[in-house]
């Protein structure tokens, strides 16, 4: 018998054991199954990270093995983060005393009499396993993307020495109502829109495939289908009032493709790049000013090929990094981890609304070189699996990579009180030369991580300046309104 099809019966037969039970759950997808009693067993011994770490790790997991954009797997985090903050929440209030921070959508005092084995570790792990099966498993809304249910049943199995449909009594008294109201609080928020794009590429100045110059031919963006998610400025924000509430507004100023590309601004920001972020010395650019910490630098912060955890990714691993660094406990992991993953999913959502709802749609620096007649042979640093130098497929304005790292910092700097910590990141990127950085403040490694965007060649200084701009104006949104402390 086919895998999926063995998983998806095996599933069928304890959702009817569930209704034989008695117990009727939301018709949302969730699959774990109850039991009449709670799970006794304690964890294997080896199970001893943090659960909101471990199941950052299994979603990484998944980002390292799909492909597309960063945008998605932003909701994914924040969806995951979120149903686990709110189920932690529940937990602390049943048998902790109470919050000491709000819900993001409810928590609960569930029904309970004795507090059962690694309850904790139960509430937390069940719940994000079933988050990430809708979102990436058997119940996952496009059947037609990579099934992850093999790979998520594994991790579940390392983590609690037994199945995921062995049952528990959680999964009826907190866990489904954890996941049914992420599920139902997202569903149909427009993530599902696959509109494609059309682009204005007979106008100087405005965004093109970059696949399709013949010394750099990148079948992932030859065509404007091949677009990455240009409908995801109008999905709907997990906490901004809209993707365009903080639109940067500095290309907007001039109105036109033709008025911008005449500027002097715009051609200083051409050149800023074209010197700083080339990949080797042509005829027409003999130097390269960018020194050999930069060119270090922008490999770190890459983690744009298929393969890496993508920028979101990057971004859990340091919070991951800062947290262990400095031993915060699994509630306040639920908490910091949540209101990172929120902020990186509105940031993601507002930078596309910039990138693709605003009269101008920025070219990539390659193509403003190359068919401004400054260089025909420039080519920028960025590279993909196989060698040859590509671009990201969307529009340059503004850098998504500088807008995650401004909204990391910024749910950072306001969580510790202080931005002026010392820290070591490390980095997914398989190109990058250094694999860990230190670091002495979140704003400075939100600086680097935009600046790295320039010297790898793919983005305009601008780009990364009101990308920073915008991380940080998301971050303050989510801090002040969402998950507050009481």
């Amino acid at each position: 018998m086919p895998e999926k099809t063995r998983a998806t019966r095996t599933r069928s037969t304890m959702w009817r054991r569930t209704l034989a039970a008695g117990v009727v759950l939301a018709a949302t997808g969730s699959v774990l199954a109850a039991s009449p009693h709670p799970a006794q067993a304690a964890l294997p011994t080896q199970s001893i990270a943090d659960p909101v770490h471990y199941w950052n790790d299994v979603l990484q997991g998944v980002f390292r093995q799909v492909e597309g954009g960063p945008v998605p797997m932003a909701r994914a985090a924040a969806m995951m983060n979120g149903a686990i903050y709110d189920a932690e929440s529940s937990y602390q209030a049943k048998w902790k005393g109470p919050m000491t921070s709000a819900a993001y959508i409810h928590a609960e005092a569930y029904a309970g009499w004795v507090q059962g084995p690694d309850e904790e570790e139960r509430v937390i792990g069940r719940t994000a396993y079933n988050i990430l099966l809708n979102l990436y498993g058997v119940n996952r809304p496009n059947k037609n993307a990579p099934d992850f249910t093999a790979y998520l049943d594994k991790r579940f199995e390392e983590r609690f020495g037994s199945k995921p449909t062995s049952g528990d009594l959680l999964d009826i008294t907190i866990v489904s109502g954890m996941v049914n109201q992420m599920m139902n609080l997202r569903a149909n928020d427009g993530s599902d829109d696959a509109s494609s794009y059309t682009s204005e590429n007979t106008r100087p100045g405005a965004w093109r495939p970059t696949g399709t110059y013949p010394d750099m031919p990148d079948p992932k963006c030859a065509t404007d289908g091949n677009a990455v998610n240009p409908a995801w400025g109008l999905v709907k924000p997990f906490s901004l009032s809209s993707g365009s509430q903080f639109r940067p507004t500095t290309l907007a100023q001039y109105g036109s493709y033709e008025n911008l590309v005449a500027s002097p601004e715009y051609k200083a920001q051409v050149e800023a790049v074209r010197t700083a972020g080339a990949a080797a010395p042509t005829a027409a650019t003999p130097v390269i000013n960018r020194t050999a910490d930069q060119y270090n630098a922008a490999w770190f912060w890459a983690n744009d090929n298929d393969g890496t955890y993508k920028p979101p990714g990057h971004m859990l691993q340091a919070t991951r990094e800062v947290s262990k660094a400095r031993g915060l406990s699994t509630y306040a992991n639920a908490r910091l981890f949540a209101l990172v993953s929120i902020a990186l999913a509105d940031t993601g959502i507002a930078v596309r609304d910039a990138k693709f709802a605003t009269p101008i749609d920025l070219w990539r620096p390659v193509s403003a070189i190359r068919e401004g007649g400054l260089d025909p042979q420039w080519k920028p640093l960025l590279k993909n699996n196989d060698g040859v130098n590509v671009n990201p497929c969307f529009p340059a304005y503004v850098s998504g990579h500088a807008s995650f790292g401004a909204a990391w910092a910024g749910i950072m700097k306001r969580y510790f009180k202080t931005d002026n910590i010392a820290f070591d990141l490390t980095t997914d990127d398989k190109n990058a030369p250094v694999k860990q950085r230190h670091f002495t403040s979140f704003s400075a490694a939100a600086k680097e991580d935009a600046d790295s965007r320039v010297w790898l060649g793919v983005h305009f200084p601008w780009d990364a300046t009101d990308g920073l701009i915008l991380g940080d104006k998301v971050a303050e949104q989510v801090f002040s309104t969402k998950l507050r402390a009481l």
